[in-house]
């Protein structure tokens, strides 16, 4: 075991110092940066028009103003300036013609009663002016309601609308039965799996350095110098602890930018509160078993290529595994609970990123499903890890070709 760290710490200094790594890392909380924004600039360019005040004229002939006016001044997206006029109008219509972002609003019972309340505007007027407009349907039908007579309660109940709530056509549950869900509310866990989601991609993505290392010692026959000091099974399992620490190292940092961000844009959402929940520790386990799966593969069928630009279609295919995943996309998020999520959840190349999915976005949580899929996970990991070794083992001192799947076999059943 001593070998294996000296082995992770020499991997992981190794890759940490160089410079294209530094880099990398530093630049994605930039993108990040840049991509938050980069919008909100181009948009504010562009919107000297919306940050002027609008000037609007109100014709009253209800007695309605004062609710408008109260219910605008509440609006912290409207910037209006609003005027109560009453027979001025052909003064307040020159002053629209002559001037910009001015707008007369004719409120009367014949407008109440057919719901189309007349406007006339400057002609400078941007097109969210109209869409802010309809922001005052909420006051204008409170008034109406208030002239049928409906009481508080009734009016409640009219304008709280209507919603639909998915269920499952199932029989009753026993308590039994019952007791295998879990009590989470429909999407609870979002952030936790977005963060989880994020940590498996990114450790995996940096395992898939393994691939690179494995191939390029052997090439320099650097292996060859390493073994005579330790066994083929230290070699590699100190490459996947080493490569496992430089990708944790690069999640941190950019959660470190991520995080916070994410609480401060996303003022509505707890998004700490979210975050430090009893379900992320699992999340998380299931990222790194499947970081371990991936990366036990990477290292094994990277001892097999002589040259990484030369590497045959078979370890090319090898690579695009971890990407699995995203065909699975499109059903988990129609239907969480549907057989093709189900089924994605024990296939082990398939099974980390569509569990975290399954979990973020279920209301209510399988856990025999879950906990048997972290089973079979656990299996494939131990299973991938023995084969890896077989093929790491012949593999790294092989020399002058590619492996073929024929000789990977045979090394395997040896």
């Amino acid at each position: 075991m001593r070998n294996t760290w000296k082995v992770a710490k020499w991997e992981y200094k190794r890759n940490a110092t160089n410079k294209s790594f530094i880099i990398s890392t530093l630049l994605t909380p930039v993108f990040i940066l840049i991509f938050t924004f980069l919008p909100t600039l181009l948009s504010g360019s562009d919107s000297t028009n919306d940050a002027e005040a609008m000037q609007v004229y109100l014709q009253d002939e209800v007695g309605i103003a004062p609710q408008i006016e109260e219910f605008v001044d509440n609006q912290e997206s409207l910037n209006w300036d609003i005027e109560v006029v009453q027979d001025n109008e052909e003064a307040v219509l020159n002053s629209i013609e002559d001037q910009d972002n001015q707008a007369l609003l004719t409120l009367t019972e014949d407008a109440i009663e057919t719901g189309v309340v007349e406007v006339k505007t400057s002609e400078e007027v941007t097109d969210s002016f109209f869409t802010q407009l309809q922001i005052l349907s909420q006051p204008i039908q409170a008034y109406q309601f208030e002239q049928l007579g409906l009481s508080e309660s009734e009016l409640q109940q009219i304008t709280s609308g209507i919603m639909f709530e998915k269920s499952e056509a199932n029989a009753p549950s026993s308590e039994e039965e019952g007791s295998a869900q879990s009590s989470v509310t429909e999407g609870e866990l979002i952030i936790p799996g977005i963060f989880s989601l994020i940590v498996l991609f990114a450790i995996v993505f940096t395992g898939m350095m393994i691939f690179q290392s494995a191939s390029q010692e052997k090439k320099e026959k650097v292996s060859e110098i390493v073994l005579s000091s330790m066994t083929p099974g230290e070699l590699m399992q100190g490459k996947i602890i080493g490569y496992f620490g430089l990708g944790l190292s690069q999640v941190i940092v950019w959660l470190g930018f991520g995080v916070p961000l994410a609480a401060w844009r996303l003022e509505d959402v707890p998004v700490l509160e979210s975050l430090f929940v009893p379900e992320l520790l699992i999340m998380v386990l299931i990222a790194i078993l499947g970081y371990l799966l991936f990366a036990s593969m990477f290292v094994g069928f990277g001892a097999t290529v002589e040259d990484i630009s030369s590497a045959g279609n078979f370890q090319g295919v090898i690579m695009m595994l971890p990407f699995l995943p995203f065909i699975f996309i499109g059903p988990i998020l129609s239907d969480p609970s549907g057989i093709v999520a189900t089924v994605g959840s024990f296939i082990p190349f398939t099974s980390p990123a569509v569990l975290i999915m399954r979990m973020a976005m279920l209301g209510e949580l399988p856990w025999v499903e879950i906990v048997l899929a972290i089973v079979v996970l656990m299996i494939s990991v131990w299973l991938m890890i023995k084969l890896a070794g077989k093929i790491f083992e012949v593999g790294i001192l092989m020399y002058g070709k590619n492996a073929t799947p024929k000789e990977i076999w045979k090394w395997i059943r040896a």
